[in-house]
């Protein structure tokens, strides 16, 4: 829990246990996440088995799924690279959602200020927020 300095608001995120309580173990997701990076820039084609996806969030999923498997590898090994990895990814989830806010699913917006500097705690909100609603956009 983070108190946003100019308004007192109490802000929760999810502790990391709860956050990715259903995410698949490291190296199966480490699995998919380049999976989805290869269907993203063209190197693999993305197997039609569904309706078209909407590239926003195909985008987005990709860009969560990438940052909270940083911040769980960053989670076991919190040197110094590790975590400069996951709070990048983070930022480039938050840069994304700034462009698309219609895709937050988590009940605080990527600029609150609890999530300064490192936007882990908002990857950890989101990831929690799209395993609940059935990861869309995957």
């Amino acid at each position: 829990m983070d108190v946003t300095p100019d308004c007192g608001e109490v802000i929760s995120a999810p502790s990391p246990h709860e956050a990715y309580a259903h995410a698949p173990d490291l190296r199966r997701e480490m699995h998919h996440v380049l999976a989805l990076r290869a269907e993203r820039d063209g190197r693999q084609a993305r197997p039609v088995t569904g309706p078209p996806v909407d590239a926003a969030a195909a985008e987005r999923a990709w860009r969560l799924r990438q940052a909270a498997l940083m911040d769980r590898m960053a989670l076991d090994d919190p040197s110094p690279g590790p975590a400069a990895a996951a709070a990048e990814t983070a930022e480039q989830l938050v840069l994304h959602d700034r462009r698309h806010p219609d895709l937050v699913a988590g009940p605080h917006h990527p600029d609150a200020t609890a999530f300064a500097p490192s936007h882990r705690l908002y990857v950890r909100q989101e990831y929690a927020a799209w395993t609940a609603a059935g990861c869309p956009g995957s």
